[in-house]
């Protein structure tokens, strides 16, 4: 193979540095990869079961509004505890609350008549607990993996969770269809079962020796710690008006049907994760991406214009490309805006501005939908989705504008990520990362 072609593949290839290094991460990836198969699975059950017994947008839609305050709540507390607790023991133990929501939803999917109510509260209460577990799950990050290894190991993060919804939605549909959802959700529960003992061999994780235990004063703390950083507010504003304008997975039950292939809809709902796998596996060139912030700009806008596109494609496979390059254009936004976090923050601090991030790329979806599905109701699904996306561009753009400190943003002269560089090489030298 020539040499130009070998060092373009070695660029653009992933950086295996992290799994290599240390043992944890590897254990963390490999629950990650395990987890997400089966969650991926009950994310296109749960609209697919919500519209054979309702066949309803508003029903559909609902389910994200239900979803949002526990998300709100639980995600703030869980980024205080994560500063304030043994991380390994958060992680866990949510694990294995997840596991109890999804072992009642296959009870309650093989009564003779499922109840509609049972959707809303599991929905709503393994989205509390996951939000109780996904501030740890960031957090750690900084512990388990070195800090020139943030950018790659973001990448690989995004590797693992495209690689799971690619397979398991299309995997999903065809459970769905033939099978039903009972059995999609028992396999959410034995994949449960199976990252519970990968998590159980991870080392303890304890919190810095001075940290201030969770409280309503240190989720302040974090909060204006925020606040204050103009960067920081950057990676959440844009984020969830992205998200609040543009998403809209909540139609694709009704998208398929009105492209006369229902059978495509776990077809549709991997779509996204097909274009953020093609950028992750290529993407590592963004370790050498300096100003994420404009990063993160360009690729929210992108984002809106592929949703508006999708507006207009007429057939199957044109929608699928169209998602196929906003899911794209959303992980490269997602990897810019991991590597600003993971490289600015202060551990002591990690945890609870993980569960203020959690807010913004976790709140904007939910609204999205519910935004998607109201819009629809009055205007139709194209009419809903072409004009999410000229107001995500709008939006994006007008952000750009308001916010020039996190437009400028270069991890090369950031008096924060200057300072977090030097603490993490100081702590090295004390602590090597265990391999």
């Amino acid at each position: 193979m020539p040499a130009p072609l070998m060092r373009l593949l070695r660029h653009l290839s992933p950086d295996l540095g992290p799994l290599r290094d240390s043992r944890d991460y590897r254990l963390l990836f490999g629950a990650g990869v395990v987890t997400m198969f089966g969650t991926m699975i009950t994310m296109v059950a749960l609209p697919y079961q919500m519209k054979e017994l309702t066949g309803s947008y508003v029903a559909v839609g609902m389910m994200s509004l239900a979803e949002f305050v526990p998300m709100v709540v639980c995600g703030l507390w869980g980024g205080a505890i994560a500063d304030a607790l043994d991380r390994r023991r958060i992680i866990v133990l949510s694990e294995l609350g997840l596991l109890v929501t999804t072992a009642a939803l296959v009870v309650n999917a093989m009564l003779p008549h499922p109840q509609v109510w049972v959707l809303y509260v599991m929905g709503a209460l393994s989205t509390g607990i996951a939000c109780l577990q996904r501030p740890s799950l960031e957090a750690v990050m900084q512990q388990v993996v070195r800090h020139d290894q943030q950018a790659a190991a973001a990448v690989l993060n995004s590797l693992r969770w495209n690689v799971g919804a690619i397979v398991a939605p299309a995997l999903g549909g065809l459970l769905l269809v033939h099978l039903g959802t009972h059995v999609a959700y028992a396999i959410d529960t034995a994949t449960f079962v199976l990252s519970l003992a990968l998590l159980w061999r991870i080392r303890s994780l304890p919190p810095v020796e001075d940290a201030a235990p969770a409280s309503l004063r240190s989720l302040v703390e974090g909060v204006r710690y925020a606040t204050g950083r103009g960067d920081l507010m950057g990676t959440y504003l844009v984020d969830i008006a992205a998200m609040v304008f543009a998403m809209s997975n909540a139609l694709f039950p009704f998208l398929a049907d009105e492209l006369g292939s229902p059978e495509s809809l776990g077809l549709l709902y991997s779509a996204a994760a097909v274009g953020a796998l093609a950028a992750s596996v290529t993407g590592r060139w963004t370790a050498r991406v300096q100003r994420q912030g404009l990063g993160v700009i360009v690729a929210a806008a992108l984002w809106g214009v592929a949703m508006t596109l999708t507006a207009l494609a007429p057939s199957v496979w044109l929608v699928f490309l169209c998602i196929a390059l906003a899911g794209a254009a959303d992980m490269i936004s997602g990897i810019f805006r991991t590597t600003m976090w993971n490289q600015t923050i202060p551990q002591e601090l990690r945890g609870r501005l993980a569960g203020i991030e959690l807010l913004s790329y976790a709140s904007g979806p939910m609204l999205g939908n519910a935004r998607a599905s109201l819009m629809a109701n009055f205007g139709g699904t194209r009419f809903s989705l072409g004009a999410g996306g000229l107001l995500c561009v709008g939006a994006v753009l007008g952000l750009a504008a308001a916010l020039p400190g996190f437009r400028r943003y270069d991890a090369r002269t950031d008096e924060h990520a200057l300072a977090e560089r030097a603490r993490r090489v100081e702590q090295s030298s004390d602590h090597p990362t265990p391999a």
